[in-house]
Order: structure tokens, then sequence, then C-alpha cells
């Protein structure tokens, strides 16, 4: 099965709006990667300033190979959010970031009448 990498971004209030923004621009930028299956953007509802970044990929390898390549140009080599303090490249939005990694190991969707 799958597995899922959550990247876990602390980003304050006065940012939101900005990293929301990056990500949009950055639309479609890893729908195209070999063995992506799906992106959310979290935002946090109430009690934190944690924003949740859900990616599924088919392996690790697939996830790996992305980060090598589109990934880390996305990233900038420095935050998640496309930011980093070198050269013309905006402040990062979050001020820290960590990444979870899962194994799908059980899954359902809707039933299909």
């Amino acid at each position: 099965m799958s597995i899922v990498k959550i990247n876990v971004l602390t980003v304050p209030e006065e940012q939101r709006e900005t990293l929301e923004k990056r990500f949009a621009a950055r639309a479609g930028a890893v729908e195209g990667s070999d063995g992506f299956e799906w992106f959310e953007l979290l935002r946090p509802v109430e009690g934190t300033d944690t924003y949740l970044v859900y990616t599924r990929w088919r392996t690790e390898e697939d996830f790996q190979r992305w980060m090598a390549g589109r990934g880390q140009a996305a990233h900038g080599g420095g935050g998640a959010q496309g930011g980093g303090a070198q050269g013309d490249r905006p402040k990062p939005a979050a001020t820290d970031a960590t990444l979870w990694s899962f194994e799908v190991v059980q899954q359902t969707g809707p039933k299909q009448a």
C-alpha cells in the first residue's frame, strides 16, 4: 500500500495568508510526479498554529525521487513553503517544520451505488 508524508508546519497567524498563497502559486508542481497520489494543505481551525501538508505516494522511493528533484527545487533548499534564506527567495512563512512518515495499512472510501 501507499505511504503518507505529513509536513507539520508552525505558522504564525500573520504568516498564514502568505503560506496559503505560496502553496496556491505552486499548484500543479507535484501532481505530475511519478508515484504521486494525493495532496492536501490543512489549515488549523482552532487552538493551534500548526498547518499540515498531507501527501500520499505509491512508494517511499517515489517520494525520495520527487524530493531529490522537483521537491528540492520547490522547497528552495529550505522550508516547505518555498522560502529559503538564499538569494532573492522570500523568507519562510513557517517558523518550524517536522516531517512525519506513515505506511497506509488500511483504507476505505465511500460506497459506490
